[in-house]
């Protein structure tokens, strides 16, 4: 016999008590009951996804709930049996009847109705939006608003700590120049000589000072005119316009980027997340995570660096870099985990498209104006080439930045890190690719394969090699590719790795066997010999 359901009744009514007080929707309407096919008048009170109803509203123990979660509200015409002319039928002809659809099997649907139409209007909407995954949805994205707010917060202290040291050095500076200054003024008290009263002084004096006042101007404007075409004309100059243009060049790509990850988050994560939440999902959340992995995070620390650069420009033509390369570079290791899953992210989409339906809905997607006709594939390759892009700008950017510069050091080292991140992510991938490789090549033989199952195991290359019968020469008798005895020379499928060398036959089939005897060719104790073609 199946056991009934046990629920705590406590939770049960302190819930309806919680309704009845701050419940979204609360007031009389009436419920059709099953049996009797009758209307009663109750008094409703929704809380979160639970709908209560009392036998009225002085009620403090309910008389029955229902649980909304899945569920589909939507309004109904008047019962057919309304259309009556009397006055009864006529009142509840001017009644607005709405059912509550439930998503499992076994529960019949709740029919309501109520007199006032934007009422029932109001409790549609409200029996609409009680739905716990919506709340965790929503819990979700505020979530990420919030990483986001904290990783701003967090930038802008650093960015304060280094103004505040900054203002503590020109506090510093003013009070030596200061000091300088009165130094050099009292110098001045005591080298001026005697000055008469200009009143004394002889006008044809005034006059030859007023020329020479003149001339020295304009000897000194033409001198400075000299210096600063010289210096326009010069390399360094050049050099100082190059090194602004890679600036401006490197704010559009990052401006351009940041677009991207924009599309691939908003046109193409967001929305899957939502359809993977929906009753009949074409993709699952697991699914998506695979594909899109941390991008979303990749996103909000983009947005942050190019903020800074565009701040950077406003101060034209003083143009600092090194220390917003000093807060990107920590963060820079999220892009590890990425590229490690790329290739994997890539087989999961490929296997998402054989389902009709999530092929069908991304092409959708991919039809958005923002995507111009690129597919996900190709946002999902963008952050690859982001670590290499940088490298090579502080490549052209130093290569136009002088011994001298003080940002030069603070460039080195984080081209110098940016370069160490590149070789550690390339040998991530690498080994997982092998490793891959290996696990496919493992599945193509029909009795597998446990030496490949070895991570250290790294594989070569592979074909096909012409197997030759031995060759008697005197009483010696040399064997190749193992110490198979053939009358014949035979086609077999090879694979070389580092420590083992592998020989397959192939069936009709195309399926692939490891030979019985010599399949596998330990390389550690082996000796090639290359023999010259016998005559």
């Amino acid at each position: 016999m199946q056991k009934s359901v046990r629920y705590n009744e406590g939770h049960a009514l302190y819930l309806a008590l919680l309704a009845r007080k701050e419940g979204t929707k609360r007031g009389y309407l009436s419920k059709k009951t099953a049996e009797t096919n009758r209307w009663h008048e109750k008094w409703f009170a929704l809380y979160q996804n639970v709908l209560f109803y009392f036998e009225g509203e002085q009620s403090s123990r309910p008389a029955g709930m229902y649980m909304l979660e899945g569920c589909n509200c939507e309004r109904v015409p008047a019962p057919k049996g309304c259309a009556a002319g009397s006055a009864k039928d006529a009142a509840l002809d001017k009644q607005h009847y709405f059912t509550v659809l439930f998503g499992h099997e076994g529960q019949k649907p709740l029919e309501l109705r109520c007199e006032d139409e934007v009422d029932g209007d109001e409790w549609v909407e409200a029996i609409h939006q009680a739905s716990y995954s919506d709340i965790l949805i929503e819990r979700e994205v505020l979530m990420q608003k919030y990483i986001h707010l904290v990783q701003i917060v967090e930038t802008e202290k650093v960015a304060a700590n280094q103004l505040r040291h900054q203002l503590e050095d020109q506090d510093t500076e003013i009070e030596r120049l200061k000091s300088e200054i009165v130094a050099l003024n009292k110098t001045k008290e005591k080298m001026r000589p005697y000055q008469g009263n200009q009143e004394d002084e002889d006008p044809d004096i005034k006059k030859i000072k007023k020329v020479q006042s003149f001339m020295r101007g304009w000897l000194c404007r033409r001198k400075w005119k000299t210096i600063v075409q010289d210096y326009i004309c010069s390399p360094h100059a050049e050099s100082m316009r190059k090194r602004n243009q890679i600036v401006f060049n490197m704010v559009e790509a990052e401006s351009e980027y940041v677009h991207q990850l924009y599309v691939l988050v908003n046109c193409f994560l967001r929305p899957l997340r939502m359809a993977a939440s929906s009753k009949k999902p074409p993709i699952s959340h697991d699914d998506v995570s695979s594909i899109f992995l941390n991008s979303e995070t990749i996103m909000f620390l983009h947005e942050i660096f190019h903020q800074g650069l565009k701040a950077r420009i406003a101060n034209w033509p003083t143009l600092i870099l090194a220390d917003l390369f000093d807060i990107l570079l920590p963060m820079l290791n999220i892009y590890q985990e990425f590229v490690r899953n790329h290739q994997y992210s890539l087989q999961v989409l490929a296997n998402c498209k054989q389902n009709r339906d999530f092929d069908k809905l991304l092409k959708q997607y991919e039809a958005n104006p923002a995507c111009e006709g690129r597919m996900l594939e190709t946002f999902l390759t963008y952050p690859m080439f982001q670590i290499p892009r940088y490298i090579i700008t502080l490549h052209e950017l130093l290569a136009h930045t002088p011994h001298e510069h003080v940002e030069r050091k603070s460039l080195e080292f984080a081209k110098s890190k940016l370069e160490e991140l590149s070789r550690v992510m390339h040998d991530e991938v690498s080994d997982t690719e092998n490793i891959r490789k290996n696990l496919a090549i493992e599945r193509t033989i029909v009795e597998g394969c446990d030496i490949l199952l070895d991570t250290s195991q790294t594989f070569i290359r592979q074909g096909s090699l012409i197997q030759v019968p031995s060759v008697e020469r005197g009483k010696l008798s040399k064997v190749r590719l193992g110490s198979l005895s053939l009358k014949k020379e035979g086609e077999r499928q090879c694979f070389l790795f580092t420590k083992h060398f592998l020989i397959c036959t192939r069936s009709s089939g195309g399926k692939l066997h490891l030979l019985k005897t010599g399949g596998v060719l330990s390389l550690i104790e082996c000796t090639l010999v290359e023999e010259t073609e016998a005559s």
